[in-house]
């Protein structure tokens, strides 16, 4: 390898390679900070945060319930959608490491099969072209398109 050429004012060039190294260490640092940081930031907030207060009744350590009950064009519609967190999650963690929730809803007593989407949306086999934002529109979509009819008994499966 050859010296580092001089300026003609006595000062060294860097060489290429130099350059090209301190650029990557440069963006190593740089990522490897940015990929850290909410780590460092979620915990700082996380102190912050103030205790939680006592579940709503009827709710475990780690489960979040959504639930309704109503009469809808004189039909009645109860639901309940339970998400099942790890125990000591943090409020942050609830929204990213939940599973799928297991939902069921019921028209007059009988079930009616509700599926989420990726999306978060949720259809039903009666309205199965078409989703909705909550279990409660889900439901009340089912109503509208049933009119008068009732949902079939649910199916015995045999094996």
């Amino acid at each position: 390898m050859s010296p580092t050429p001089a300026k003609p004012g006595g000062t060294r060039i860097p060489s290429r390679r130099i350059v090209l190294r301190g650029a990557f260490t440069a963006a190593v640092v740089t990522g490897t900070a940015g990929a850290l940081f909410p780590l460092l930031d979620r915990e700082q907030t996380t102190a912050a945060r103030p205790a939680p207060g006592p579940e709503a009744p009827g709710t475990g350590p780690g489960a979040t319930t959504e639930e309704f009950a109503e009469m809808y064009r004189g039909r009645e519609i109860r639901g309940t959608a339970t998400v099942v967190v790890p125990a000591g999650a943090s409020d942050d963690d609830r929204v990213a490491v939940a599973a799928e929730p297991v939902t069921e809803i019921r028209i007059d007593g009988r079930p009616l099969h509700v599926m989420r989407r990726a999306d978060g949306t949720y259809l039903s086999d009666v309205r199965h072209y078409e989703s909705y934002p909550t279990l409660l529109e889900t439901a009340r979509a089912a109503v509208d398109e049933l009119g008068n009819a009732r949902l079939a008994p649910p199916a015995a499966h045999h094996m």
